[in-house]
């Protein structure tokens, strides 16, 4: 049976396999007969996994399904780049990160290694060593980074679901220029144990998907304390799922206003504020407020993320800088001459972030705003580091603050490039945003599939 794997989601795959109408195994040659046929003009993989790659549980397992990983985080038997090859090379990596363990024991296939902005270090996804990965909605635009493959791969049905990294918005901002599902849990609440370093302070990982329930079902099994992970935090872990259908009603969300969000394109305030709508005719009580600290927290959280991976990095820049892209190389670089006192002066704004997000969600379920300010840029002329000055304007102060936050689409612009609305809550809040995201996602029922798939 000739399967589309663009059109299925992990659920109704799921659903599928339990009425004997599919194998597992039929996902996966579906998802490898999608990446021949769409990969050499996306570029989302690097590097695509033999059949030996398979979960090690069985294929009734919670998610027998076909998943690719950010070539960030480690797969026995694959190598991990980086995305920054003369660094890392091509040695396969001898053990799993945590996160892995976890997929291979739900029976999940790993179908390969997805391309990234090199070390992580970037939104665009336009790599130097490996090539630009394309958005699929529109191959001369990028995907956002620097989960890029990821994004591309889930968007275009060469995998199921992706595991991406976020420091600064790299899960949900390729999520939203792909016009896919991204979910950034609490820091903590997944491990990065096996996860190579980019910010050992601001580093997450979590799903990209294609519908809401599928990140709760993906969340459900990367969640758990691990001891081994000096982030991990012990705390209890929800059922993602027992909720998701309960709905926004009596819910008192707030929309993000003021200069600093609305300096963003109209066409994406537009779609977030017809988001915004959806919600209230669905029951909840909508409040502006303005935010105006975000900026402050954007900043503090791009000073950290240079300098720890200044810090983590330090013998490679100071022995070969030449190996590093024009774009990562700068950004190094100004990390490495950040003093004491401009990290101190950050950290103090993250301790005063969190207690404003403290304070703010007593009041309030979510937090709305847009994604990315911005739909996808052109490839060609667009400028990494200013790019990124942009696209993270939205989405690093939840890296700084280690709160939940979720990527939907929610919209396109007239050039049918896809839109994002960011819902955010308090720590360890992942089943609420999940809740209200699969809420908007049942309200507007709005198809997200790129024309090349």
């Amino acid at each position: 049976m000739d399967l589309d794997p663009a059109a299925l989601t992990i659920s109704s795959a799921l659903a599928r396999i339990r009425a004997g109408e599919i194998s597992a195994a039929s996902l996966t040659s579906a998802c490898r007969a999608q990446i021949e046929r769409l990969d050499p003009a996306i570029n989302a993989y690097i590097c695509v996994a033999g059949d030996g790659v398979r979960g090690a549980g069985p294929a009734a397992g919670a998610l027998p399904v076909p998943v690719a990983v950010k070539d960030l985080i480690n797969v026995a038997g694959l190598p991990t780049t980086a995305g920054a090859p003369k660094f890392f090379g091509d040695r396969p990596a001898e053990a799993d990160a945590f996160v892995i363990e976890k997929l291979r024991l739900a029976g999940a296939f790993i179908l390969g290694k997805t391309n990234t902005h090199e070390i992580a270090l970037g939104v665009t996804g336009v790599n130097p060593h490996f090539g630009p990965v394309r958005n699929p909605h529109n191959l001369e635009r990028i995907t956002g980074g620097s989960s890029s493959g990821s994004a591309a791969a889930v968007a275009a049905g060469m995998a199921f679901a992706a595991l991406g990294t976020d420091t600064g918005g790299s899960i949900r901002i390729p999520a939203s220029l792909c016009g896919v599902v991204g979910l950034k849990p609490t820091r903590g609440r997944v491990s990065t144990r096996g996860v190579l370093p980019l910010s050992w302070n601001l580093d997450h990982v979590g799903p990209l998907t294609r519908s809401v329930r599928d990140a709760a079902l993906m969340l459900q099994v990367l969640a758990g304390y691990d001891p081994l992970d000096p982030a991990s935090a012990d705390v209890p872990v929800e059922d993602y799922l027992i909720h998701l259908e309960d709905g926004v009603e009596g819910w008192r969300m707030a929309v993000a206003a003021g200069e600093y969000v609305e300096a963003a394109d109209p066409e994406v305030l537009a779609a977030v504020g017809e988001a915004v709508r959806v919600f209230k005719d669905n029951g909840a009580q909508i409040e502006k407020a303005d935010l105006p600290w975000l900026s402050d927290l954007a900043h503090a959280n791009a000073r950290m993320t240079q300098a720890d991976a200044a810090a983590f990095h330090r013998e490679r820049l100071e022995a070969h800088p030449d190996w590093f892209g024009e774009d990562v190389r700068h950004r190094l670089e100004k990390g490495a001459a950040a003093t004491s006192t401009e990290y101190a002066l950050a950290r103090r704004e993250q301790a005063e972030g969190r207690r404003r997000f403290d304070v703010f969600f007593r009041k309030y379920d979510a937090l709305l705003l847009p994604t990315t300010p911005i739909p996808a840029p052109p490839i060609e002329g667009t400028e990494a580091i200013q790019a990124a000055r942009q696209l993270t304007r939205f989405t690093a102060p939840f890296n700084l603050t280690g709160l939940p936050a979720l990527s939907v689409p929610c919209g396109f612009t007239q050039d049918g490039l896809p839109i994002g609305l960011q819902i955010v809550s308090r720590l360890w809040a992942e089943a609420l945003v999940l809740q209200a995201g699969h809420a908007f996602e049942q309200a507007v029922e709005l198809d997200f599939r790129p024309a090349f798939s």
